[in-house]
């Protein structure tokens, strides 16, 4: 099985073999190589080189891989679970239907164009678009403006039943608020196994990132827009804001280096970073009136220790801060596709329908 998780400074794949993994690589990409790419469509064959290098370099042949499995996210939004990877929803994922713009996407882009050359199956798992949002966190002061579901589910999901079954406990039992930090960062309140209420890191919603704008006033995004075009923002959004708008970096080493070396911009903007994510977590325990069994934090950058005590120091008082450090992507991809492969679980096909389509009383 090849798993193909592309991110928003990475390309992580793996190869497992009837489950037991054979190796995983990431390879890092700042955000100046990305951004040679007008859109995040355009970068597929660069992505495609890395993984057929990676590939080689482990003396894997492509033409021996039974199954691909790609991250995904962009078509419209769809339940939990696997599902297999169609022309439909690949057309859907690169037109961006959803609404958003995420690096995912190119995963079952690949992961389709390898299975088609090769006549393998292909599927996807827990996109970013996954939609469990309860209705009052969809509504917006502006009529017919919703709220939508878009962050790290699989890493998420991923960590939340790993935390669960750590206590004895079902995911569904449970209630965490669940941080993924890393080039993007996406907080979300889990009630008994439902992603109830979350940031939107690539629609320009909760903390700032290394690669992604964040939370800004909405009139300070319209005078902004006076000098520039629609599309400037939507790469702030995914690829251009953040560090990157800071310091042309994506890379947080680089930046967390010039914080240690006391430069002032830095450190103001590290700190400020941390300071939204505890804030974002603050509003998901209001979400879940208080009533939270663990704070679990996971992605890249919590190997940061400032970025973990910045955090407990302000949210420790909420509930227990548990750390995972990285994420268990490609484990949950493998493992719920092995669960469809040995028919303990079942594929669900993409609808080309959003889960949410409207309130009654439109």
């Amino acid at each position: 099985m090849l798993v193909i998780n592309p991110g928003s400074t990475s390309t992580k794949v793996s190869v497992f073999d009837d489950g037991v993994e054979v190796f995983t690589h990431s390879v890092f990409h700042d955000a100046p190589q990305l951004l040679e790419y007008p859109t995040t469509n355009d970068q597929l064959p660069f992505r495609k080189g890395v993984v057929l290098e990676l590939l080689q370099e482990h003396g894997v042949d492509i033409a021996s891989i039974d199954v691909f499995v790609g991250r995904g996210g962009c078509a419209y939004s769809q339940s939990e679970g696997v599902m297999v990877i169609d022309e439909r929803l690949v057309k859907d994922t690169m037109d961006d239907v959803g609404g958003s713009d995420h690096p995912a996407k190119l995963g079952v882009m690949m992961a389709y164009d390898f299975g088609k050359r090769y006549g393998k199956p292909m599927y996807t798992v827990d996109p970013t678009n996954v939609d469990e949002l309860a209705p009052l966190a969809r509504i917006t002061g502006l009529k017919g403006v919703y709220r939508r579901a878009q962050s790290h589910v699989l890493n998420q999901k991923g960590i939340a039943r790993l935390h669960a079954a750590k206590m004895g406990r079902r995911y569904e039992e449970c209630s965490f608020i669940v941080c993924h930090i890393d080039g993007g960062i996406t907080i979300a309140a889990h009630e008994h196994g439902r992603m109830i209420d979350g940031t939107e890191g690539a629609g320009g919603d909760g903390p700032f990132t290394p690669t992604r704008l964040g939370c800004i006033p909405v009139m300070e995004v319209a005078r902004y827009l006076e000098t520039h075009e629609p599309s400037d923002l939507e790469a702030m959004c995914s690829r251009s804001g953040g560090f990157v708008s800071h310091f042309a970096t994506s890379s947080a080493d680089r930046v967390h280096e010039m914080r240690e070396k006391g430069d002032e911009h830095a450190t103001l903007v590290w700190d400020a970073m941390v300071y939204q994510i505890a804030k974002a977590i603050g509003s998901m325990a209001c979400v879940l009136s208080g009533k939270v069994d663990a704070i679990l934090l996971t992605g890249g950058l919590v190997r940061f220790d400032d970025i973990v005590e910045g955090i407990r120091s302000r949210c420790g008082w909420i509930a227990p801060i548990e750390v995972y450090p990285g994420e268990v992507e490609q484990e949950a991809m493998c493992s719920s596709v092995m669960k469809v492969l040995s028919g303990e679980a079942e594929a669900h096909v993409y609808t080309g329908r959003p889960v949410f389509g409207g309130f009654g009383w439109e």
